[in-house]
């Protein structure tokens, strides 16, 4: 701003003040009358520097003071003039806000270089204000970032400890809390699809949106709503930030706890289904049990009727050859025949009897495997593996 385009505000000025040619030489002079006067002015947001006529050394702190009051001229340089025999306590007059006092004693050059200094206090300080600020925003932009990836890092850490998509659902809306976004989400798992809200309900419309758009891209964006979608997971905020800046650092934020947690529904669902195969196998276990204990049975018995069917044979025969008028080599023959087909069924009973020790064997070790609680060690493992 050029020297000739600085505004002063001139209080309690008399037409005849020397120094006031002065002032309209290097400012746009406005003139107040009175600081009732200077109170009812419009445009006092555009004042450079004040510079007030003492007419009183006693009342100038008290009427410097209500100056200062005034919310849009706490920042503007504020400077007494003491005519000739006007005197001002200098400490009372700086406590009430004065930041200079010139009188009628000085040179003009003194006095106009007074201001200017004031000017350039004034240039200083606004410029330290606005890197005030800009630090302001740049911490307060860390903090918010800081605590963006506090909260990330605290659900990606916790959310491997969800059992269940209940828990996972609570843990996403107390972290979304950081955020202060409201949130409608939906989790298609292989088992189920849940759509739910903070309060634990679902809305129809805004499931019927996230199951229609869950497959048109990452972000899908309209007004201050935002659909996040990541695999099996859909994220819906109804109430993204206003700011440009803060709503991309949501989205960002955001995404990658929908992420973890699409990576989390799936694991879940990892364990459900090796849960049921689990569930399968023991009953297959349980069913296979059943039908090798009734082909035993029917075995065994099939076994113990062949044999006493042979013994049986062997006795009639060994009977009927007295009758039979045959030679004693004859008779021979016949008894070795029948010796021989007793010994080999005897011979079969016992290899069935082996086989049936090997299946039991076989059902025990199953049995031992489904009803392990929890997960075996790699030498319980090699155990098993070395009696199959």
């Amino acid at each position: 701003m050029a020297p000739s385009e600085r505004r002063l505000l001139l209080i309690n000025s008399p037409e005849s003040l020397p120094v006031r040619a002065l002032l309209e030489q290097d400012f746009i002079v406005t003139c107040s009358c009175s600081v009732d006067e200077t109170l009812s002015l419009s445009d006092l947001e555009n004042i450079d520097i004040i510079f007030f006529v003492a007419g009183d050394g006693a009342e100038c702190p008290s009427e410097c003071a209500r100056i200062r009051d005034v919310s849009v001229l706490e920042g503007t340089s504020l400077v007494v003039y003491c005519p000739d025999k006007v005197v001002v306590d200098s400490i009372v007059a700086f406590n009430a806000g004065v930041d200079d006092i010139v009188d009628a004693s000085m040179a003009d050059v003194d006095i106009a270089a007074r201001l200017q200094k004031e000017i350039f206090h004034r240039i200083a300080n606004e410029q330290l204000k606005s890197r005030l600020r800009q630090a302001n925003d740049m911490v307060f932009s860390a903090m918010s970032d800081t605590s963006d990836l506090g909260a990330n890092v605290q659900f990606l850490l916790h959310c491997h400890e969800c059992e269940n998509l209940d828990e996972l659902v609570q843990l996403l809306f107390r972290s979304l809390l950081n955020y202060q976004i409201k949130c409608s989400l939906q989790i298609r798992s292989d088992f189920e699809i849940k759509n739910v809200e903070e309060n634990g309900l679902s809305k129809d419309l805004e499931s019927r949106l996230l199951w229609e758009l869950k497959d048109d891209g990452r972000y899908i964006d309209f007004g201050r709503r935002c659909i996040i979608n990541y695999g099996c997971v859909s994220l819906l905020v109804k109430n993204m930030p206003t700011d440009e800046k803060r709503y991309s650092a949501v989205k960002d934020n955001v995404v990658s706890m929908v992420q973890g947690m699409d990576a989390r529904v799936h694991s879940i669902d990892g364990g459900r289904m090796l849960a049921m195969e689990k569930e399968v196998m023991e009953g297959l276990s349980r069913k296979m049990q059943h039908v090798v204990e009734q082909v035993d049975e029917g075995y065994q018995t099939v076994m113990s009727s062949s044999a006493e069917l042979v013994e049986s044979m062997s006795a009639y025969v060994e009977d009927a050859m007295v009758f039979l008028d045959l030679t004693e080599q004859q008779e021979e023959v016949f008894s070795k025949i029948m010796a021989d087909g007793v010994t080999k069924i005897n011979k079969l009973f016992n290899q069935g009897v082996k086989i049936d020790t090997s299946f039991r064997r076989l059902i025990s070790q199953l049995n031992t495997i489904f009803e392990k609680d929890g997960h075996m060690t790699p030498d319980e493992l090699q155990n098993i593996l070395a009696k199959l």
